[in-house]
């Protein structure tokens, strides 16, 4: 036969504490994929024929202005006085020289 007894154990009290822990959820994403391809392209050449045009030069040229002053001026006033005297002319006769010459002249 066997026999139970009853007696006290001490049982340790144990605590659990539980902490939240964040875990990172992975997911699986498609990531396409970018095929880069040359090709080649003709690209159209642009020829500029520039035609030359003549400009005339135009020049300053710095004209005077040449203004008029009207001005005034006494101008004295001269007055001559004349005296006639009178001389008498005598009338004296002809040298031979004189008279050759006068009568040549005639001739011309």
């Amino acid at each position: 036969m066997v026999q139970t007894q009853q007696r006290q154990v001490e049982v340790p009290q144990v605590e659990y504490v539980d902490q939240e822990v964040e875990v990172p959820v992975t997911k699986h994403r498609h990531v396409p994929q970018v095929f880069v391809r040359q090709h080649t392209v003709e690209v159209p050449q642009v020829e500029y024929i520039d035609k030359v045009q003549e400009v005339p030069v135009q020049k300053q040229v710095h004209v005077p202005m040449v203004t008029k002053v009207q001005k005034t001026v006494d101008v004295p006033q001269i007055e001559y006085v004349d005296q006639h005297v009178h001389i008498p002319v005598q009338k004296i006769g002809m040298c031979q020289w004189c008279t050759r010459s006068r009568s040549l002249w005639r001739l011309q």
